[in-house]
């Protein structure tokens, strides 16, 4: 039963983009504090089609369970095998943990339906302007305002909440790389697998293959973007077949969408205003997942806001938030930042593929740096200069 605002029309929490970061936020808060009053905004009405790889990773579910949200990938096959390749460098290797690739359409309305259970308030409203007030953030919606003690902007990589924080606090704005995705038939060859294949341009430059497991898979393309619109379709298209051939050809459903890349140092200013997911500029600039990012952040924005509320502070959510995301990430983002940086230079990529082939540890370290929170290990890290030094070697005589 949803808890609507109060006689003032103020709610305590509104948050903006009802996908994977905004959803778990709104149950998160209202885990913490069910009697918030909680409105979810989105442009769309739910089930609603996104363009993402569909992987679920086991660190994702680790955050849902912890809400009771682990629902959103039953009834979808587990997988467990992945090939990584680099040219002619390939890896096959079994992963520890299940990965699950549940369509967008099918994962988001799940977790909504447990924001809405708990007591959020879901409207569809698109957001056209945020205004920070000394005593609330008022967003307009074009069929009237609306005001939140706290707002959080999970409304993704062309976010409303994260424009009107730059204007005041003069964020940065995040690398993109830019994707495109489709779905076809499932073939013999990739049934219950998951395909990543680097191609020869500026990483991250790759194309995917996930199984489905319902007889179709997620495929599709990336690359990095520099200043300007970025590659065509038509040659984001070539660059799939080249890498994945004959996926292309039955594929339907395309859709293409940037992705704002993580960078060395995440970004959250003090106030009412919080940002989380893509909105936030969080996404794994080696493999484009952010899926776990969204989930991981909306749970701790959500627990900041009730906090923040309950104390009677709500201007301290964005400290309180920043804090916690920065003790469960801060790290990891460094780390994927520099393999990202090293993965720009020539052969630094076949290099990790080769090592992960030659060590299953590796290739685990490797998966839980590029799937979840993990970091360069002193073992990857060996692993990697050992494989980048072996052509230079010469047997002595």
């Amino acid at each position: 039963m949803s808890r609507a605002a109060d006689a003032s029309g103020a709610y305590d929490l509104v948050v903006v983009g009802a996908g994977p970061a905004g959803a778990t936020a709104a149950v998160a808060a209202l885990d913490a504090r069910p009697d918030l009053r909680v409105l979810l905004l989105d442009r769309a009405d739910f089930p609603r089609d996104k363009c993402c790889g569909d992987g679920i990773a086991a660190q994702a579910v680790d955050v849902l369970r912890a809400h009771g949200m682990q629902d959103a990938v039953e009834g979808w096959t587990p997988l467990r095998r992945l090939e990584l390749a680099a040219g002619d460098t390939v890896v096959d290797g079994r992963m520890s943990r299940d990965v699950h690739v549940v369509p967008r359409r099918a994962f988001d309305a799940r977790l909504v339906e447990h924001a809405v259970a708990r007591g959020a308030e879901l409207r569809r409203a698109r957001v056209r302007r945020v205004e920070v007030r000394t005593d609330a953030v008022v967003l307009d919606t074009g069929d009237g305002e609306v005001a939140g003690a706290v707002v959080l902007g999970a409304d993704g990589a062309h976010s409303r909440v994260r424009t009107a924080l730059t204007d005041r606090h003069h964020l940065t704005s995040p690398r993109r790389a830019l994707a495109l995705r489709g779905y076809t038939p499932t073939p013999d060859w990739l049934a219950g697998r998951q395909v990543i294949r680097w191609g020869p341009g500026r990483q991250p430059s790759y194309a995917w293959a996930f199984d489905r497991g319902d007889g179709l898979a997620n495929i599709g393309y990336g690359e990095l973007v520099d200043d300007g619109p970025g590659p065509t379709r038509a040659r984001m298209l070539d660059a799939l077949d080249g890498l994945l051939p004959g996926l292309v050809g039955d594929a339907t459903d395309w859709r293409g969408h940037p992705l704002p890349l993580s960078g060395f140092r995440w970004q959250q200013p003090d106030g009412r205003c919080l940002l989380a997911g893509d909105a936030s500029g969080l996404v794994n600039p080696m493999t484009g997942e952010g899926i776990y990012y969204a989930v991981a952040t909306g749970s701790l924005a959500g627990r900041a806001a009730a906090a923040a509320v309950a104390d009677g502070r709500p201007g301290s959510a964005g400290r309180r938030y920043r804090r916690d995301v920065r003790r469960l990430l801060a790290g990891h983002l460094r780390h994927t930042w520099t393999a990202g940086t090293l993965a720009q230079r020539r052969g630094v990529v076949a290099a990790g593929v080769r090592a992960a082939r030659g060590d299953q540890r590796v290739f685990d370290d490797l998966v839980e740096i590029g799937l979840g929170g993990g970091r360069i290990t002193p073992r990857l890290g060996r692993s990697l200069v050992v494989e980048l030094t072996r052509p230079l070697v010469r047997p002595t005589t």
